[in-house]
């Protein structure tokens, strides 16, 4: 009962975590506590890029939420083509919609910037957390242009090292984006930079700090083109006032960006440009992932020094990404001016390579001509079982045999639909693994033969020339501290474990079941009352004895699986 509650718990938990990123998630403003979801654009009509838009059509933006009429307002609504579009704005709370009717007809062949700007609230007080903008034209064809700069213009007290940015509505040609289409300048003086471009946006990186006060004038020139060749209809020019101090930056990072064969008890720091608040320095300005999953860890802060301290190390073989948000400020309150992010990987895992079983992981047991649970009440946990090309009607014991938060598949089933080709695909996938398992050489393989019964093993790629047994003890794993640890074992012909006083699979070390692979060259048979550990792939049969258990898989390429009495296979 614990165990349901708890499920129903993280069920639920997911859900609304679904629901957030959905949503999306706010950050409190200077005037409001957050409650609730952030307000987003979930439409506009018209589109965005839609093209030959007609002249009387009234704009509509649709809301994910209610939101507060009192800031439906001209102020945080405007749309524009060559000139600024004056008309009525209405707010319909039932359909959650804003609408704006020009007072006059749209323009003929002319391409409109609309903004929904961040003074937009729901009811909450929850601001929209960026500015939305969008563009459509009246004509056949929408032009390219800059929908938005960074500093706006206008905007005094600019960062001295800023990087100044433009964003276009069109992805744009590269190439047309260079020291003489992007210029930036004070006075009569020009002002050397770098410039880059990615994701519709154009950076100019000065080369020097801006100078403390002094207006700037951004250009881009007619010159530059979207990607299909058509120019800017005019120069876009800004201008901006430079500020009194800089942002922090990050100066270096240990583990590097992009390092490789980092070790799994390294303490990852970070140092920036200058002293920062410890307070600003936290579990959500700092995160460390492996793909999408948080690291969990202990952050610190100690002057311009970050560092954090990874609970239980690192994982072996795995890539991590870690970011330093905006949220991070220095002793003055300023903050990073954008996120810092940078990945690297660790060292290898132990063993041999993992074996990728793709599709056919699903299956705790897959089968070619016949799967069989002769007596007793067999369990297969959080697993699926298949047979194919055998049929439904090869597939005996079911029940008593059960499957828990799983199903039975045959290549003969009309439903689900696509069954048969699942099968297949899975029964690909597990021929795949099987001659990936045999053919792996790094590191190179260690011979062994007769019983393993009574040993321990390192990770690696162990080979047997003919049979292999575990008899006369069991075999104990170790993965020496490595849960990513790997064990391949390459067996020529038939493979044995035999129970009663031995013939057990012990895991040790941070030994996981997952990445133990029984690679056999015809059959196996998983002895009675055996603990196994690991995924038999066997070209022909698997056989699980009187009461064995296995933490694994038994996958059979080409004969059947066959449980004599009361087994049980659980996920690895």
């Amino acid at each position: 009962m614990k165990t349901l509650k708890r499920n129903i718990f993280v069920t639920r938990v997911i859900a609304l975590l679904s629901l957030l990123t959905l949503f999306g998630s706010c950050k409190k403003d200077t005037y409001y506590e957050v409650k609730g979801v952030c307000p987003l654009v979930l439409s506009t009509n018209p589109a965005n890029l839609k093209t030959n838009v007609p002249l009387d059509q009234t704009i509509t933006v649709t809301f994910n939420e209610k939101m507060d009429p009192a800031t439906m307002v001209q102020a945080n609504f405007s749309l524009s083509g060559t000139t600024t579009v004056l008309g009525n704005l209405s707010y319909d709370a039932n359909s959650t919609s804003l609408h704006f009717v020009p007072t006059a007809s749209l323009e003929p062949n002319t391409t409109y910037i609309g903004k929904v700007r961040t003074g937009a609230k729901d009811l909450n007080g929850n601001a929209l957390q960026q500015e939305y903008t969008w563009t459509f034209s009246t004509g056949n064809l929408v032009s390219a242009m800059v929908i938005s700069t960074d500093p706006a213009a206008g905007e005094t007290g600019v960062i001295l090292n800023k990087v100044i940015s433009a964003t276009f509505n069109l992805p744009m040609n590269a190439s047309t984006i260079n020291q003489s289409t992007f210029l930036l300048g004070t006075g009569t003086a020009s002002v050397g930079g770098t410039i880059t471009y990615s994701n519709n946006t154009a950076y100019f990186t000065p080369n020097t700090a801006l100078s403390a006060g002094a207006i700037y004038t951004a250009t881009l020139t007619s010159a530059v083109q979207k990607g299909t060749g058509t120019n800017l209809l005019a120069n876009y020019t800004w201008s901006f006032t430079a500020g009194t101090s800089s942002a922090p930056t990050v100066l270096v990072t240990d583990p590097l960006n992009n390092a490789t064969a980092v070790p799994l008890n390294k303490i990852i720091t970070a140092v920036f440009s200058e002293a920062m608040d410890a307070a600003t320095i936290n579990g959500t300005t700092f995160l460390l992932k492996k793909g999408n999953t948080s690291v969990i860890g202990t952050l610190s802060m100690n002057g311009s020094t970050l560092s954090f301290n990874v609970t239980g190390g690192l994982s072996s073989g795995s890539i991590y990404t870690a970011t330093i948000t905006t949220g991070a400020k220095n002793l003055s309150g300023t903050a990073l001016l954008n996120d810092y992010v940078w990945s690297f990987s660790t060292i290898p895992a132990l063993g041999g390579p993992v074996v990728d079983l793709k599709t056919v992981e699903r299956f705790g047991i897959i089968a070619g001509v016949g799967v069989s649970n002769n007596a007793g009440f067999s369990e297969i946990h959080d697993l699926d079982v298949g047979i194919s090309p055998g049929v439904r009607s090869s597939v005996t014991g079911f029940p008593p045999a059960v499957i828990v938060n799983g199903a039975l598949y045959a290549s003969d089933d009309l439903v689900p639909i696509g069954t048969a080709a699942m099968l297949v695909q899975a029964k690909l996938d597990l021929t795949a693994a099987y001659l990936f398992a045999e053919g792996a050489t790094s590191p190179a393989p260690a011979t062994v033969s007769g019983d393993l019964g009574g040993t321990t093993l390192a990770p690696g790629i162990y080979k047997s020339t003919s049979t292999l047994l575990i008899q006369s003890g069991d075999l104990t794993l170790d993965a020496q501290g490595d849960p990513n640890a790997v064990w391949i074992f390459q067996i020529a012909s038939a493979f044995t474990t035999v129970g009663g006083a031995g013939g057990n699979v012990i895991l040790a070390g941070g030994a996981q079941a997952k990445n133990i692979f029984w690679q056999t060259g015809s059959s196996a048979t998983i002895g009675d009352f055996t603990q196994f550990k690991g995924n038999v792939l066997a070209l022909t049969s698997i056989t699980m004895n009187t009461a064995a258990k296995a933490e694994g898989r038994m996958l059979a390429r080409n004969g059947s699986v066959v449980m004599t009495s009361s087994n049980i296979i659980t996920k690895p």
